[in-house]
């Protein structure tokens, strides 16, 4: 399937562009590449609206930007982001990198991910505080569901902690082939992360030690008691994909559900949240 890639520039470049991001993830838009100057944002051609990018104008006056417009063909998608594609480094623990990059010194993880049309490369501040935060929380010999997995990067830091086991799951067939891919240049197999196409409702009678969504605040708002039902008791949730004024919101819809908000991470107005159930 062909992707419509929009450029946008912006002023000022932040929060500017990361307001306008958030807003587009909620118009199909799944993947961005931030620079100085603003961003990229990619959109499926089939599920373009034409009046999402006038909306963004009447919906934030106050921001000064301009863009344009290209189509981005399957094939060509690697030579697209190779261009500005480099390492992500989480703090002294992760290294996310393509597999044309050189591989970090011990003992810093190496996680090797080429996300194509996928999210999820850890540039965005979202995939790096839940990144962090995997290392933070401790999963090792807990099962893991990744709902959204984009490139399937959480997933592969979440076994390279040693899981007992992974499921990601998404939507999106590229994401899910993508996934799977780098799955294998991890040196992983599907007994490691099982990764499938499918939503929250998918998962039938299984229950998770952990469970890991970064998406967007109202796929999050809307499924959050089907989260609760799948996490064991004692269980860790971690959202993200939303700003740090949306935590309010989130924290009130997930604690009628009968979890409990144990922690909360920033990064450049985007936020993490802890639940505990």
């Amino acid at each position: 399937m062909d992707y419509l890639c929009f450029t946008f520039k912006v002023e000022p470049p932040e929060p500017g562009s990361e307001i306008l991001a958030a807003a587009l993830s909620e118009e199909n838009f799944e993947s961005f590449e931030f620079s100085r100057s603003g961003f990229n944002a990619y959109v499926k051609k089939n599920e373009f609206n034409d009046e999402v990018i006038e909306n963004l104008k009447e919906q934030f006056p106050d921001i000064n930007f301009s863009y344009s417009q290209e189509e981005i063909k399957k094939q060509n998608w690697n030579k697209e982001w190779e261009k500005s594609f480099a390492p992500v480094v989480v703090e002294n623990l992760c290294c996310i990198r393509a597999s044309f990059h050189p591989a970090p010194t011990p003992p810093v993880m190496d996680v090797i991910i080429e996300p194509k049309m996928s999210f999820g490369t850890g540039h965005h501040q979202t995939t790096w505080l839940m990144s962090r935060e995997l290392f933070r929380i401790g999963v090792k010999n807990k099962s893991v569901l990744d709902i959204g997995c984009g490139t399937g990067v959480l997933a592969i830091i979440s076994k390279k902690l040693d899981s007992q086991y992974v499921i990601g799951i998404d939507i999106d067939e590229w994401s899910i082939e993508n996934s799977r891919e780098n799955r294998k240049a991890n040196g992983m197999q599907k007994e490691d992360i099982d990764f499938y196409q499918g939503t929250i409702n998918s998962i039938q009678k299984d229950t998770f030690d952990i469970m890991l969504a970064n998406i967007n605040k109202n796929i999050l708002t809307k499924e959050i008691n089907k989260y609760y039902a799948h996490l064991n008791a004692g269980g860790k949730l971690l959202i993200s994909g939303f700003f740090e004024s949306d935590c309010k919101e989130l924290i009130s819809a997930a604690e009628k559900t009968g979890l409990k908000n144990t922690g909360k991470e920033t990064r450049n107005e985007w936020a993490l949240l802890i639940f505990e159930k």
